[in-house]
């Protein structure tokens, strides 16, 4: 039985082209995301916008980080069970909290750095173009090998009066917006469902995912970053479309869009099937599954994924949260360790360390550029801390007899 309506009506479809040809079309996207992913190009850029310094920083502490391998050795670890942990840990919150983290993990020499990594940073315009996530990129993806680095775009941060005019002159729709200050508009958001607006970006009523959209390409072209988080239905539609010819551009389902039941599972492998690529694969690179998720039932969604035919998708569970997300002391730890003694594969999610120390909270994530420099040694802390409760974890799912996936610094 096949959809009874469309996904999007023909306007809809009409201004998404558009927009993306505003970029020069899928080709030049991708090609533009190829050339800004390379190690050359990223540290050119990082030296004209004054980050050469940070990157040589990093460099030097790569040549400290401890291996996979030998930890393997020492252990005399076999692997002889089915079901594979990949390593995931939130919270680069940009380039000097990153090159403090890098710093901690090259100097401790036990801890594993994780395979993929999480920022929930606003990309503002500021943020894109001047050469810190850029840096951070480089840092992260180039040097430590991280496989993943999943920025996040909120729809309700502010953007320049000039970046609204272009978006609303391509498409032709106009969004509903306020002036945070002189020559900035920002979408207002009227379901303030948390104190961060529903992380200002599962609200992307009427047609607020083409801003959603316009900053995930603005920032794609700008510094290679290949992989969004993406916390509405809207906005997920949206983007398997978008991307659909736009094979090195990759989403995250946030666990925001509550995906707490094999039903609403099964919501997302429609919407993933309907904008399927030539290759049979999708833009969508993981889900992270509902934090109210049984282990039972995530390998169910495991295996009707299997069953789906759609290849290439990691199911993520978060095992640690931020003590302000959601329940005090949670720890899905012995729930993974059911799911992969099951055979079944599953991505490991760090939030938290589990201590709540201070900056281990959501609003950590949402502070003015100011602050959060301000605070980057002690940020930093948080992000090397989560890596170290990861690592351990891993390591503990490897002495069990199952594989656990790190960045490439953390292999010889």
């Amino acid at each position: 039985m096949g959809l009874h309506y469309a996904f999007f009506n023909d306007k809809e479809l009409k201004q998404m082209d558009a927009l993306k040809e505003s970029y020069g079309g899928a080709a030049e996207i991708m090609k533009s995301i190829e050339h800004m992913r390379r190690l050359d190009t990223r540290k050119k850029v990082a030296a004209e916008k004054g980050f050469g310094d940070m990157l040589e920083k990093a460099e030097e502490y790569a040549k400290s980080f401890p291996k996979v391998e030998d930890f393997i050795a020492k252990e005399n670890i076999k692997f002889n069970k089915e079901g594979v942990a990949t390593t995931q840990v939130s919270g680069f919150q940009g380039a000097p909290i990153t090159l403090k983290g890098m710093k901690r993990m090259a100097e401790d020499g036990e801890t594993l750095v994780p395979q993929e990594f999480i920022s929930v940073m606003a990309l503002t315009e500021d943020y894109v173009l001047n050469g810190e996530l850029l840096t951070t990129l480089a840092m992260s993806e180039n040097i430590m090998g991280a496989k993943k680095f999943c920025n996040t775009n909120l729809v309700g941060t502010p953007l320049s009066d000039e970046a609204y005019a272009r978006l609303e002159k391509i498409t032709g729709e106009k969004f509903e917006t306020w002036s945070p200050k002189a020559g900035m508009r920002a979408l207002i958001l009227k379901n303030m469902g948390t104190a961060f607006g529903n992380l200002g970006g599962v609200e992307v009523a009427n047609n607020n995912h083409l801003v959603y959209l316009d900053g995930v390409t603005r920032c794609a072209v700008n510094t290679g970053g290949d992989f969004y988080l993406n916390p509405s239905w809207p906005s997920i539609a949206a983007a398997c479309y978008y991307a659909r010819d736009i094979k090195n551009l990759t989403f995250k389902i946030s666990m925001l869009l509550s995906t707490q039941s094999p039903m609403q599972f099964r919501m997302l492998l429609n919407i993933m099937k309907e904008f399927i690529r030539d290759d049979g694969a999708t833009p969508i690179y993981e889900i992270n599954l509902g934090n109210g998720m049984s282990p039972d039932t995530f390998i169910q969604c495991s295996n009707e994924l299997k069953v789906s035919g759609i290849p290439n998708i990691s199911l993520a569970a978060h095992l640690r949260i931020n003590p302000d997300l959601g329940l005090k002391d949670f720890d899905w730890t012995k729930n993974a360790h059911k799911v992969l003694a099951s055979g079944t594969n599953i991505t490991i999610k760090y939030e938290s360390d589990g201590t709540s120390r201070p900056m281990d909270t959501m609003e950590a994530y949402f502070l003015a550029k100011d602050d959060r420099l301000a605070a980057a040694e002690q940020i930093g802390d948080v992000i090397y801390y989560k890596c170290v409760r990861c690592s351990n974890d891993a390591k503990d799912i490897m002495r069990m007899g199952h594989k656990a996936t790190f960045a490439k610094i953390s292999y010889k």
